[in-house]
């Protein structure tokens, strides 16, 4: 939002500079992102002055050049050499100086120096239209009609405008600010001085024309509707100061009309259409809605359909305005309107989002009455522009005011307590202090008490309705520098931190599954009791039984992921979808001697190949490996390190893994047993996982540690171990990194052999170990010794013969 400080001192006496009032207005909630200098004109014509030509001779040397001598105001006059072919003696007019620099139209800057041409001193330009950047004219000089005094600036016979405007960053809670008026009202409140808001001005019919009567069909929709009718309105382009005004916002004047509705609307918050009064049909203005799909022209040309929702300016024909947004097209004002009916309304902010929204369209008057506008201002804003209207426009008023307000909006009423104020500030605040502010703020202080008061909040301050609010304002006028921060700082409430979003949580591991090419699946939480009668690892007896169930098929709530995820696999499986890799999250119920226990389970399936055969390679299935490197990802991205790793061949399982973290099992994975396939009628092997994620959730942290890459080089050794077949890789893992010490940085294996060649019960691992140290270069006699301890390490502590 763009806030022009010329305009704001039409409010209210300002002595400040931009950047003064920049950072009084950014520290009472009003930021202010930037301050931009606007000129009318680039440069403003600085060192552009008017003069008036005394005398005017041929060059003679020149044909086309003419010698002058020009009165700049100045003690002697200046001597110019001009081009032009109409300058003539006794002429008024503007000449740039020597050391000004003007803007041409086209072309470079220019700065003018004294100088010598065709041999006779130049000092100075007497210019052209495009030299000063005015137009494109290069016919001749400017020739003014003036009685100003020579030496007079240009840029004030020009009435060229200068400003600082700020960009303020509106929040969307402070819709009284959203004009130069709410601006000035903080900054009244921020400075203490009176604001000079425009009188109402004197309002009489002074001609006729043909009446207009207004209906609104939903008061909820429109609570006030305004309106008057003004005619022998000569359209045509606004005078200099409304065009600069409406520049200086970025906003391109239109007409005088048009150009008077948007100084209101940024001037006062409130904003205004005009109608071209003979385009209403019948005389008469309705406020209601159209029927769905309704066809309707906005003013950019545009054929929108009406979702039937959206509150619309109407006449007995048809569509006129999207109420609050946008204008039509048929009833816009043109250069051939002479009558109008301007409009000023108060509209209800949700009904003018939702069009806005649908619609997609976002314009000034819907950014303000989708917030909430002042429901006391469209009269005065009516009366404010009739009067420019009057003078601008040499409109006359033809009716009386027309203003539908069947309930009239009330002040908000808030009761105020002073602890309650000290307590929230963090500081003891004065209540004489407390109702200055308040009252400089436009808001009331009654039935004052030590205890507290009441405050009475104007309609206009939508975020004003609870006590809070009005010790917020308090506190932003008071100023949030002046509230010291304790030297013990303290808290009623600790809570985790951060907050886990359990959706985002969830969100994250299933993109993680989906680019590894996993189908998620939902299934039914009702299965059949068969399967924990029969499973061999499931209690039937805490089974959840459904009362009142469809059938036997669906009797009973799932205690485990498994079974439901089968039955998806078998129905894909006999449809010939044989590869398959599936997740879900899903709960899983199991009745408890007194209630019931809900838990939310991560089921992961995987059946078929890993990759169909080719002319370059066999079909690969699927084999635990990959299942167990999903599930290090997963948990890697939960920042989650397994603990207890053991050994699982117990149903479902023909063989598997149980994951524990701390005494507490993560899940279990492993290759299912037939007697589970075949009792879900899967016909080929499934490797399966679940995790539970209400303990991964717990567990689960967003805080990684990181260290800087090593300059020195990681060096790698190898070892081959013979051990028991019963040792676990797991088991020699932990061994490494007990013993390694700071330099083992990872353990791998590369290679397992079992067969004749080793003993019988025994097994073979080829291991690499990665040694590095973040501070200096690692040397021989230091790997040496490492290796060593851990040779020994894994003969003492797994019985293992190093293989050489």
């Amino acid at each position: 939002m763009k806030i022009s400080i010329n305009r704001l001192k039409a409010h209210l006496n300002l002595t400040e500079s931009p950047e003064e009032i920049a950072a009084l207005l950014t520290r009472s909630g009003l930021e202010v992102e930037g301050i931009e200098a606007f000129e009318s004109i680039k440069g403003a014509l600085e060192g552009v002055v008017i003069g008036e030509v005394l005398t005017c001779e041929k060059h003679p040397d020149a044909d086309k050049l003419s010698l002058t001598t020009v009165d700049i105001g100045e003690e002697n006059p200046s001597q110019i050499v001009c081009g032009a072919p109409n300058v003539a003696k006794g002429q008024k007019v503007l000449v740039a100086k020597v050391g000004a620099t003007i803007y041409p139209t086209s072309g470079d800057p220019l700065t003018l120096k004294k100088a010598k041409i065709r041999g006779h001193v130049s000092e100075g330009m007497i210019c052209a239209e495009d030299e000063l950047g005015l137009g494109t004219s290069h016919a001749g000089i400017m020739v003014l009609d003036t009685t100003l005094p020579n030496g007079t600036p240009a840029s004030e016979f020009l009435e060229i405008s200068q400003d600082d405007v700020l960009e303020i960053g509106l929040t969307p809670n402070r819709a009284d600010a959203a004009s130069h008026l709410g601006v000035a009202r903080d900054l009244k409140a921020l400075l203490g001085r009176d604001i000079n808001l425009p009188a109402v001005p004197e309002f009489k019919i002074e001609a006729s024309a043909p009446s207009i009567s207004v209906e609104v069909e939903n008061s909820a929709d429109c609570p006030r509707y305004a309106g008057v009718v003004i005619t022998d309105l000569k359209v045509a382009p606004s005078p200099t100061w409304l065009q600069n005004f409406l520049k200086s916002l970025d906003l391109e004047p239109i007409n005088n009309v048009v150009d008077i509705t948007n100084f209101i609307l940024h001037d006062l918050g409130q904003p205004l259409h005009a109608f071209d009064a003979a385009k209403i049909s019948e005389g008469k203005i309705i406020v209601g809605k159209l029927p769905k799909d309704t066809e309707f022209i906005t003013l950019d040309e545009k054929k929108r359909k009406l979702s039937g929702e959206e509150l619309m300016i109407k006449d007995p024909k048809g569509g006129l305005c999207i109420a609050g947004i946008f204008g039509g097209d048929e009833s816009g004002v043109s250069d051939e309107t002479t009558t109008i009916f301007l409009e000023s309304a108060y509209f209800s902010p949700d009904i003018i989002r939702k069009g806005s929204q649908f619609h997609g369209l976002k314009t000034d008057a819907s950014f303000r009455f989708e917030r909430g506008t002042d429901p006391n201002m469209p009269v005065y804003a009516l009366k404010q522009a009739v009067k420019l209207l009057q003078e601008i426009a040499g409109g006359k008023v033809a009716s009386e005011i027309i203003d539908v307000y069947p309930e009239p909006i009330q002040d908000f009423v808030i009761d105020v307590e002073y602890g309650h104020v000290n307590r929230l500030i963090g500081k003891k605040i004065d209540p004489s202090e407390v109702k200055s502010i308040l009252e400089s703020l436009e808001i009331k202080v009654e039935n004052e008490t030590e205890k507290g008061f009441t405050a009475i909040a104007k309609p206009y301050r939508v975020d004003v309705t609870r006590e809070a609010d009005i010790i917020e304002e308090i506190l932003r006028i008071h100023g949030f520098h002046q509230v010291l921060l304790s030297e013990n700082l303290k808290t009623d409430f600790l809570a985790e931190h951060p907050v886990k979003d359990l959706n985002k949580l969830q969100y994250r591991l299933t993109e993680i599954l989906s680019g590894q090419g996993y189908f998620e699946i939902i299934t039914n939480s009702l299965t059949k009791p068969a399967y924990a009668e029969k499973s061999g690892f499931l209690d039937a007896a805490k089974s959840v039984e459904i009362y009142n169930k469809l059938s036997e098929d669906l009797g009973v709530m799932r205690q485990t992921l498994l079974f439901t995820g089968l039955e998806v696999l078998a129905r894909n499986i006999n449809r010939r979808q044989t590869d398959l890799k599936t997740f879900e999250f899903g709960t899983v119920y199991q009745k408890q001697e007194e209630g019931y226990k809900e838990e939310r389970k991560l089921a992961l399936f995987l059946s078929g190949n890993r990759s169909s055969e080719s002319w370059l390679e066999p079909a690969r299935p699927f084999g635990f490996a990959d299942l167990y490197s999903t599930v290090e990802k997963l948990l890697e991205k939960l920042n989650i390190s397994v603990g207890d790793i053991s050994m699982v061949e117990s149903a479902p399982f023909a063989y598997g893994l149980k994951l524990m973290l701390g005494q507490k099992e993560i899940g279990t994975i492993g290759l299912l047993d037939d007697k589970i396939l075949k009792l879900a009628e899967v016909r080929q092997d499934v490797f399966f996982a679940e995790l539970d994620w209400d303990l991964l959730c717990k567990k689960a942290s967003g805080l990684k540690s990181y260290q800087e890459i090593s300059k020195f080089p990681e060096v790698r050794r190898d070892l081959s171990l013979v051990i028991d077949k019963s040792v676990s890789f797991d088991q020699v893992k932990s061994v490494g990194i007990k013993f390694g010490g700071k330099l083992l940085q990872r353990i791998g294996v590369f290679d397992v052999y079992q067969g004749d060649k080793i003993e019988a019960g025994k097994k073979a691992y080829a291991l690499s170990f990665h040694l590095q140290d973040q501070e200096n270069t690692l040397t021989d006699k230091v790997i040496d010794k490492t290796m060593s301890k851990l040779i020994q390490a894994f003969e003492n502590e797994v019985g293992a013969l190093i293989r050489t």
